[in-house]
C-alpha cells in the first residue's frame, strides 16, 4: 500500500480550507485518509502562524514508514524544517515560445538594416562634395 502525505480540500465554494492527511493513494483526494496530520487555510496571511499547522511527531513518523509528500506538502515541510530542501528549476517557463522568438528575431534583423542604413547616408553626402569639388 503506497501512502502519500497530501491536502484534502475542504472548506465551502471559494473559500477553501486545507486537511494535511496521511492517505493511501489509490483513495480520492477529499475521500478516505488514514490519519489527519495538521491543517492548512490559505486565506490566512502568509506570515500568519495559523496558517499552516502540522503534528511534526506523525509526520516524521509517516516518513519513517516510507509516506511520500505531494510537491505543496513537502514545501510546507521544508518551510518548517522537517525535510532538506529539494532543488527545483523550470529552466523553460521563463523562455519565450517559437512564434515570440521568431518575431524577436525578425525585429532584431529590421532594426540592424535600418542601423545600416541610417550610417549609410550620413558618410556618402560626406564623400560627395569631395567629389564634386574634385569634379570642378
Amino acid at each position: 500500500m503506497a501512502i502519500k502525505i497530501r491536502l484534502a480540500r475542504g472548506g465551502s465554494k471559494k473559500r477553501p480550507f486545507y486537511r494535511i492527511v496521511a492517505a493511501d493513494t489509490r483513495m480520492p483526494r477529499d475521500g478516505r485518509f488514514i490519519e489527519k496530520l495538521g491543517v492548512y487555510n490559505p486565506l490566512l496571511a502568509k506570515d500568519d502562524e495559523n496558517r499552516v499547522q502540522m503534528d511534526l511527531e506523525r509526520i516524521q513518523h509517516w516518513l519513517g514508514e516510507g509516506a511520500q509528500p505531494t510537491d505543496r506538502v513537502s514545501r510546507m515541510l521544508e518551510a518548517a524544517g522537517v525535510v532538506a530542501k529539494k532543488e527545483r528549476a523550470n529552466m523553460q517557463k521563463a523562455e519565450p515560445g517559437k512564434k515570440a522568438k521568431e518575431r524577436a528575431e525578425e525585429k532584431a534583423a529590421k532594426a540592424a538594416a535600418a542601423a545600416e542604413a541610417a550610417a549609410a547616408p550620413a558618410e556618402a553626402p560626406a564623400e560627395a562634395p569631395a567629389d564634386e569639388e574634385a569634379a570642378s
